[in-house]
């Protein structure tokens, strides 16, 4: 990793911004400029090859905008980032001395696409972002990171773009926050960067879902920024000019995990200790839950009933919402807490009745 980018790629926050698409040379310096100018961007992005859902749409200018953005750096000082999706790719962002490449969620969800990727990057020491994949499936993320390290690339993160999901209309692709949460666990000290760009779809959710990444210490943000963006040839309405950017930027509060102040210390290891003393309460009386599940299991075994009971099940429900109502828990947190348990249930119950 040379030095212009290794100072970037250990910087947190790590701001990423750019066009969505280098569409012209003069689209790309401009740009580039502007963003540069604010001094709040670490890392310039274009997309040079654009996978897109539909033929016709633009697909991006392709490798000579690579030229353009090795001009942008060498004009502001601005390490640069391309998405790659082939070894071709790889190779010509290799040949331009690109700083930083990212996988797309469209690759992520090809573990070919991702070996082929990962074989043109062996011996390569650049750094290399991977997005989640379209559809919620960490084993995909997963592997993908997994891939990259198999062939020894030793600098790698993952950026959260949402995930495309059936009815979801408030979001471009939802975050499913719990989603990359998992993912933070499972790489411990890897860099996470959050794009509200592609969770958004719009720029007026940019700067909350901006904010609830970094609440829960992600590690930076890619958003897209252009010149004129109501005029960009893709991904118009997620777009910002680079002066709405650095109003973004000014307005979040960025936070640390950790404190020595004593007083917040103390405070939170009590807090803390309540919390763990809860949770085996909860795990006591969910284990006790489950044995009378096994016991109804007995029961119904012996009389030939079905187990699933839907007037039953819509009933604890009903008595669930309007209890949780009153104590501050939402709907949605309900439901999926109650389908965990119901979904145990039946399980346990299945297994006595095919005993």
């Amino acid at each position: 990793m040379n030095e212009l980018i290794s100072q970037k790629w250990n910087k947190r926050p790590l701001i990423i911004s750019g066009p969505c698409s280098a569409e012209t040379e003069e689209q790309v310096l401009e740009t580039a400029a502007r963003l540069a100018k604010t001094g709040k961007v670490d890392v310039l992005r274009a997309g040079i090859w654009k996978p897109r859902t539909k033929p016709g749409l633009f697909e991006g200018i392709g490798t000579k905008g690579l030229a353009w953005l090795a001009n942008a750096k060498k004009i502001t000082g601005l390490p640069i980032t391309v998405e790659v999706a082939t070894a071709k790719h790889v190779e010509d962002a290799l040949q331009f001395d690109v700083d930083m490449l990212w996988i797309g969620a469209r690759t992520t969800v090809n573990p070919f696409s991702v070996q082929e990727v990962a074989d043109a990057l062996r011996g390569a020491n650049v750094p290399v972002l991977i997005k989640n994949p379209i559809n919620p499936d960490l084993e995909l993320w997963t592997g993908g990171i997994e891939r990259l390290q198999q062939v020894g690339v030793k600098d790698v993160g993952m950026i959260h773009r949402g995930f495309s999901s059936y009815g979801n209309t408030e979001y471009r692709n939802a975050p499913m926050w719990h989603l990359p949460i998992e993912m933070k666990r499972r790489f411990a000290g890897m860099p996470l960067i959050c794009d509200p760009s592609h969770i958004c779809g719009n720029r007026q959710m940019l700067q909350s879902v901006a904010q609830k990444s970094i609440d829960l210490d992600f590690d930076g943000i890619m958003i897209e920024s252009r010149i004129d963006p109501d005029n960009a040839w893709s991904d118009a309405k997620q777009q910002v000019a680079p002066e709405v950017l650095v109003e973004i930027l000014d307005a979040l509060i960025w936070r640390s995990e950790n404190t020595d102040e004593k007083e917040f210390v103390t405070a939170l290891a009590s807090l803390r200790e309540q919390i763990n003393q809860l949770d085996d309460e909860l795990m006591t009386i969910l284990g006790q839950r489950m044995k009378i599940a096994d016991k109804i299991g007995e029961y119904k075994k012996n009389n030939n009933i079905t187990i699933l009971q839907t007037n039953r099940w819509n009933e604890i429900l009903e008595k669930a919402f309007a209890k949780g109502d009153k104590l501050g828990l939402s709907k949605e947190f309900i439901t999926k807490y109650f389908d965990a348990i119901h979904l145990e249930s039946i399980n346990h119950q299945n297994n006595v009745m095919n005993s």
